[in-house]
């Protein structure tokens, strides 16, 4: 706890507020959303299809919009999207309240869907700018704080859902409410990036749509996200099937396992992972783990072979599972995309990340869905189990062929204890160390510079000369990717900017 407290108060007002603000968005987003799922099923009586398909056009209208609530992040300023998602949110619980049909329900799941898309790219663009070369560091913490909201958000909704799910919704409103004044009067105002103003919205997605190594990262970690949304899906499903008369109890459980587990061992994880790993590496074998998740499930998808008590046994081990792997997975992802973008149009990305794997999520849940309930009929739960090892795999493999020239090499924070994702490539997958001069800082090629060229250095700065540095090179990065496109006929500079350093995919270093 003293390690933890000590490197949270290290990082500067705004990334201590963006956590902060995390646990309380989380913590009423979680007291409504583990119980959606057998609310619609149950005293609404959807069909198992129509439940995949509400929260699929959630999920959708959250993660398929980023690229609009990214765009206008990096033109209007992170605050005032992540207010305005804030405020849309507690529109969407409240009209929960009272949505009795299916058309009024996936309206209220668009909304707070589309709520999520304003702010959360806000959020990661916001933190990933304030906490600099600290940015593994300050997302492993940001998890912390999510997953800290994950675990006492449903148990503040089992209390709630007991009176009436009506009432859950209410408060959940209530709770959006007082984080959007909250929001508005303590969080301070990040500047606007000058460069998105100077282009149309399609021309900075035309810079996006051609960063071919941040896309095929993308596409490789839509497997990734099927299989981390089943917690809001397929698990609860299951743990109705199987407890019918305490289905509530057991989803509850299934998000306090989740939550104590990555709580207690994020930043554990997290620095392990990062020694051993390196960062490319550590996606791949944490969506290796995500696959594994649904092992046990596979073995045991009903009461009728083991009996009841070991296949709830296998679900909560599968959610604990679940939480491992994501919280091996996300601090490097988030920190990959800022990778990736090169530090321009950073929100952007985030957006356009998201769009894609949006769309992965929405034909996984509606497939997810109907497998789910022909399986029950058919007496063949092990199939939805087996599919979604099947996807983790595939999506593992993937990151793994992705990755061959991407490593991480340490780089001192004030706090020390965690090593920032730089990348270490040289020509086809080749490593090259840098000595560090007088032993006092680790010099290595900065993200998007091209090996050959002066590597920037870190050492121990404060947060201000931190952000001045980053400043200085994100300049010096945009003059060189100028050059380099000037010089060949036909290239528009602005078009170029985002893919004129040819990474291999590998290059997922910070080049979330």
């Amino acid at each position: 706890m003293r390690d933890f407290l000590t490197r949270f108060r290290g990082f500067d007002r705004p990334s201590q507020v963006l956590m902060l603000n995390q646990f309380g968005i989380n913590m009423g987003f979680y007291m409504l959303m583990p119980y959606l799922a057998g609310y619609l099923a149950g005293p609404l009586g959807l069909a198992a299809w129509a439940v995949g398909l509400v929260l699929g056009v959630r999920n959708f209208s959250q993660q398929g919009m980023f690229i609009v609530g990214g765009t206008l992040a990096d033109r209007v300023g992170y605050k005032p999207l992540i207010v305005a998602g804030c405020l849309l949110r507690t529109g969407g619980f409240a009209l929960l309240v009272v949505a009795q049909s299916l058309p009024a329900v996936l309206i209220a799941a668009a909304a707070t869907g589309f709520a999520g898309a304003l702010f959360n790219p806000a959020v990661r663009a916001y933190l990933a700018a304030d906490a600099g070369d600290r940015r593994v560091e300050a997302f492993a913490i940001f998890n912390l704080f999510y997953q800290a909201g994950i675990l006492l958000g449903p148990l503040v909704g089992l209390v709630l859902v007991a009176v009436d799910f009506q009432v859950t919704a209410a408060a959940a409103a209530a709770v959006f409410a007082v984080l959007t004044v909250a929001q508005l009067l303590a969080l301070p105002r990040r500047g606007v990036d000058s460069a998105p103003q100077q282009k149309s919205f399609l021309q900075d997605w035309r810079v996006v749509a051609g960063n071919r190594p941040f896309l095929l990262f993308a596409a490789a970690m839509i497997g990734s996200y099927v299989l981390t949304f089943q917690v809001y899906l397929a698990l609860p499903l299951q743990a109705s099937m199987l407890t019918p008369r305490s289905g509530k109890a057991l989803v509850a459980a299934l998000f306090v396992v989740s939550g104590l587990v990555a709580v207690i061992g994020q930043l554990r994880i997290t620095r392990w992972f990062t020694k051993r790993w390196g960062s490319g590496r550590s996606l791949a074998i944490g969506v290796a783990i995500l696959a594994a998740s649904f092992v046990p499930l596979t073995v045991v998808p009903d009461g009728h072979r083991f009996g009841t008590p070991a296949a709830v046994g296998a679900l909560l081990v599968s959610a604990a599972l679940l939480a491992v792997g994501s919280a091996a997975v996300f601090p490097f992802e988030m920190d990959t995309v800022v990778s990736l973008a090169g530090g321009r149009l950073v929100a952007t990305h985030y957006g356009f990340y998201n769009t894609i794997v949006g769309a992965g999520i929405l034909v996984g849940n509606l497939a997810t869905g109907s497998i789910f309930g022909a399986a029950q009929r058919l007496s063949a739960g092990a199939l939805v189990w087996g599919g979604l090892v099947l996807i983790g795999i595939i999506a593992a493999v993937a990151l793994y062929r992705l990755e061959p020239a991407r490593d991480l090499q340490p780089a001192h924070s004030e706090l020390g204890g965690f090593q920032a994702a730089v990348p270490a490539i040289t020509g086809r997958g080749r490593r090259r160390r840098f000595t560090p001069p007088h032993g006092k800082a680790s010099v290595s090629p900065s993200p998007g510079h091209p090996v050959g060229r002066r590597p920037a250095m870190t050492t121990t700065l404060t947060p201000k000369s931190r952000r001045r540095m980053a400043s200085a090179r994100n300049q010096a990065q945009d003059c060189s990717r100028s050059v380099t496109s000037m010089s060949s006929p036909g290239n528009d500079p602005c078009e170029s900017a985002g893919s004129t350093v040819k990474h291999p995919i590998g290059a997922k270093s910070p080049c979330d």
